[in-house]
């Protein structure tokens, strides 16, 4: 899935949620581009392991820096969820 497809999908679940303000595929792209950073510019998870704060995304995982990069642990409920998915 690449980066336009992601921000359809999203902007899709946010819809079907039910709540009374959907969200446009050019809001998800803003924060997309702000959680994850572009060419132009870091996003806010690079500027906090950039500062040797772990990224921390509840049962989803979390980003630490680690040797001069980052690396991503997915948590139990992700790894669960593939298991099963996958199994």
């Amino acid at each position: 899935m690449d980066k336009s497809r992601l921000i359809e999908a999203t902007a899709e679940k946010a819809a079907a949620t039910g709540s009374d303000r959907s969200l446009r595929a050019e809001d998800v792209e803003r924060v997309v581009d702000a959680l994850f950073g572009t060419v132009e510019r870091p996003g806010t998870i690079a500027e906090a392991l950039a500062g040797g704060e772990p990224v921390v995304l509840g049962s989803f995982g979390g980003f630490e820096h680690a040797g001069g990069t980052a690396a991503f642990r997915p948590g139990k409920a992700l790894t669960e969820y593939l298991e099963g998915a996958t199994g």
